[in-house]
């Protein structure tokens, strides 16, 4: 699929099947996280796959906003590995690579067929109480993935609505 036909059709999927992702989908959506860029190249995300019934449960538990998809990547920084700025006291870009990661992966999911939804609607530290991260591990973002069910379309009714350009952008 061409890149702007790809990012012009897609669409946050809140609807899904209960049809399990295979496999060969969920590599290739993990390729899509490893090829991604990151500060220096230093790749500090860390995923968590979580597709079992008790990970799902959990996961349940503390984000009412996983759409009961069979799949939920957890998308967190590792603090350790981040890039940490000379110039900046205390800016790293953990969350910054792992949104890049997560975006790479949601527009691979698309590509092969299947829907997802950036969440970050749920509390970081009861995330990690919940699946006992260690303390350097920092949850970012969920990225539910799915076949999306036969009824789904674009939750927003303005979802293909856009800025006009010289709105949001200027030359100096």
């Amino acid at each position: 699929m061409d890149f702007m036909e790809l990012i012009s059709e897609r669409f946050s999927v809140r609807s899904f099947s209960d049809k399990a992702v295979e496999d060969e989908k969920i590599d290739l959506i993990l390729k899509a996280a490893q090829l991604a860029p990151t500060a220096v190249n230093y790749q500090p995300q860390k995923i968590y796959i979580l597709k079992s019934d008790d990970a799902l449960n959990k996961i349940r538990s503390v984000c009412s906003s996983t759409y009961y998809a069979p799949l939920v990547f957890l998308i967190c920084s590792d603090e350790t590995k981040t890039w940490k700025s000379p110039m900046e006291k205390g800016y790293t870009t953990g969350e910054m690579d792992a949104s890049i990661v997560c975006t790479h992966m949601m527009l691979e999911a698309w590509e092969i067929g299947l829907g997802s939804v950036w969440v970050r609607l749920f509390d970081s530290r009861e995330v990690a109480k919940a699946f006992d991260l260690p303390k350097h591990i920092k949850p970012i973002c969920l990225l539910p993935v799915g076949y999306a069910s036969d009824d789904c379309v674009p939750y927003a009714p303005w979802h293909d609505v856009y800025r006009k350009i010289d709105e949001f952008c200027e030359e100096l």
